[in-house]
């Protein structure tokens, strides 16, 4: 199969197309044919080397210290089964599903493995780029918001325009919240299109000369603890998606941090408000697989908007 490949860490430009051995599902797995995986920052992050601060040294040993581990990146893909695990029950070979590796990478490519818990079917309304784009921001933002956004509550967005940010926009609004999304006046429209009641150009307007305060403050950026906490209501929560360690280590309280959770029935939700129409993905670029290494400068350039996604 053809697969994007990457030896060591470095520029876009590490990454190439390679005919590589079709993988082989293990027991509790499903091989799947990508029809469509998405880009994200969290593969740019991978294939450069360059992690939050403090999680530098723990994510080589991860991820290999001198080079890759693991030579595929992607973790969000959407595609049909090419065959089953032994232990596999409810997919067949032929059926139309969605899901996340849980860290094993791989979707870079023209199948993949995925384990059966981590898949769900996809609707038959929905496209295999809008499965793919949805999964990685817009169950991160269903991770964090769950429980703690209801009718008339305030909500600040800090990146609206971003794969999570966009996601979390519509969730919260559709939760019946009061939102602000923070993004650049380019994406002001799109924003307040998502549902935005008010919308902050960052580069006009800095977060710290707000004057409003938010029952949630939802970042995907990366700003710091103090300056979160600062924009909080009295009994706000700070949601920190984008945390360093630092971070996720002093996280507790009015603050939240780590790793969002991928289950397949929170896929099933968000696929289910896509196919309704309740759900709008953006997706900012569909390329297909041999220009892997453009959708990798596009993510790396901080100005993609939505989703960027690539079709081996």
């Amino acid at each position: 199969m053809r697969a994007a490949v990457f030896d060591r860490y470095g520029p876009p430009e590490v990454v190439g197309i390679e005919e590589v051995t079709d993988p082989v599902p293990s027991p509790k797995q499903v091989l799947v044919r990508v029809h469509a995986a998405a880009v994200n920052s969290g593969d740019a992050r991978i294939r450069a080397a360059r992690f939050p601060k403090g999680f530098g040294f723990v994510a080589r040993v991860v991820f290999g210290l001198r080079r890759p581990r693991r030579r595929v990146l992607g973790v969000a893909v959407s595609g049909v089964v090419a065959a089953v695990g032994d232990r596999v029950t409810g997919f067949s070979v032929g059926d139309e599903v969605c899901g996340m590796t849980n860290g094993a990478h791989g979707t870079h490519a023209e199948l993949t493995t995925v384990r059966a818990e981590k898949l769900a079917v996809k609707p038959a309304g929905v496209s295999h780029v809008d499965a793919a784009a949805v999964l990685f921001g817009g169950s991160t933002a269903q991770h964090f918001l769950a429980g703690r956004v209801g009718p008339g509550a305030s909500v600040l967005v800090n990146g609206a325009s971003g794969a999570v940010g966009t996601s979390a926009v519509q969730l919260a609004k559709r939760a019946g919240a009061r939102v602000t999304g923070v993004c650049s006046a380019d994406n002001a429209e799109l924003v307040t299109g998502l549902g935005a009641d008010v919308v902050v150009d960052y580069r006009r307007t800095p977060l710290d000369s707000l004057q409003e305060r938010y029952d949630v403050v939802l970042d995907t950026v990366g700003i710091p603890t103090e300056l979160g906490r600062s924009l909080l209501a009295p009994g706000g929560v700070l949601l920190l998606v984008a945390a360093d360690l630092r971070q996720t280590l002093r996280a507790r309280g009015d603050v939240v941090a780590g790793p969002a959770s991928e289950k397949a029935a929170a896929f099933a939700t968000l696929l289910d408000l896509v196919s309704s129409g309740e759900l709008r993905v953006v997706v900012d670029r569909t390329l297909p697989l041999e220009q892997i290494v453009e959708a990798h400068r596009l993510v790396d350039s901080g100005r993609k908007v939505g989703n960027v996604v690539v079709l081996p």
